[in-house]
């Protein structure tokens, strides 16, 4: 799903964030109030940086990591080289400094390709919305070098700026917005830049929202119920003790246990497909020209992962 930080009915409600974000844009040489150039730029710019991350040079420093790493556990069951202790373990470190300078190599070219021009430029675009109060949707964890769903600042981080006072100015309409060159959607009957809303959130999203970080612990909860009520069941018969055999009853919880837990799972898997169809109706009322408030932790995952 495209969904982008930030579109241009967004900047649109703020002649100020409009005027910043061109100048911004005029800096790098990029046109970051155009949702189509912006949308380019961010899917040319991922590529490169997945490129990067899966490139040859990858390929052989795992390659080169692994057998430097088991090199020395099996080397010397090698008949070959038996009683040769240098060539049963001396060729593991130039294989390990080949697979650490190849993993360094990677991840300069990886951080270049992030912080590439444009993308450093939209970088500071974003951080001009976001002094204005304007929220940002959503903000891509490969554009800030986070783990796709992972938190933190990461290794690009969008700048921060002073806040600035809100503004009290009208939206643009789409006379003046063409007047001001701002690319815009389809005008409606009234002439603002788009009639396009974002939907109310579903129940079922808000419930999955709720439970999508919840559980996890069924199936360790139920293998210690076993193990317990194994363990009860032995000291019984070895120490001749009958109520041990007690322990037996923690076998039926056990499975009582992963019983909810697979229910949960149903469930979550089921209140997920709704969010992830909810997000995909967002997208599209951002691109019809809605401007999209800022999405929770739990439904930006969703977009990363999608």
């Amino acid at each position: 799903m495209d969904l982008l930080p930030v579109n241009s009915a967004a900047l649109a409600s703020d002649p100020r964030v409009l005027q910043a974000v061109r100048a911004v844009g005029e800096r790098y040489g990029v046109d970051y109030t155009d949702d189509t150039t912006v949308t380019e730029l961010l899917t040319e710019r991922r590529r490169a940086l997945q490129a990067q991350q899966r490139g040859p040079v990858v390929w052989l420093a795992a390659l080169t990591l692994a057998t430097g790493s088991l090199w020395p556990i099996v080397g010397h069951a090698v008949p070959a080289f038996a009683g040769k202790p240098v060539l049963a373990y001396a060729p593991a470190g130039p294989l390990l400094v080949v697979a650490v300078a190849a993993l360094a190599l990677v991840h300069v070219r990886w951080k270049r390709e992030l912080n590439h021009p444009t993308l450093a430029g939209y970088r500071v675009a974003l951080g001009v919305v976001r002094a204005h109060g304007i929220p940002l949707a959503y903000v891509p964890a490969w554009l800030e070098g986070r783990s796709s769903g992972g938190s933190g600042k990461g290794t690009a981080p969008i700048p921060p700026f002073p806040p600035v006072e809100p503004s009290t100015a009208e939206p643009l309409t789409t006379e003046s917005a063409q007047t001001d060159q701002l690319p815009t959607n389809t005008p409606d009957a009234s002439g603002l830049v788009s009639s396009a809303t974002v939907p109310p959130k579903p129940p079922a999203v808000t419930a999955y929202e709720r439970l999508a970080d919840a559980g996890g612990w069924h199936d360790e909860a139920g293998y210690l119920l076993v193990a317990a009520g194994a363990g009860g069941a032995l000291w019984a018969w070895a120490s001749d003790a009958p109520i041990g055999y007690g322990a037996l009853l923690l076998i039926p919880a056990a499975l009582l246990v992963w019983l909810a837990g697979s229910r949960q799972g149903d469930e979550k898997h089921r209140l997920r497909e709704e969010a992830v169809a909810y997000v995909r109706v967002v997208a599209a009322a951002q691109a019809a020209g809605a401007q999209v408030p800022k999405l929770s932790p739990v439904l930006q995952k969703l977009v990363d992962a999608d």
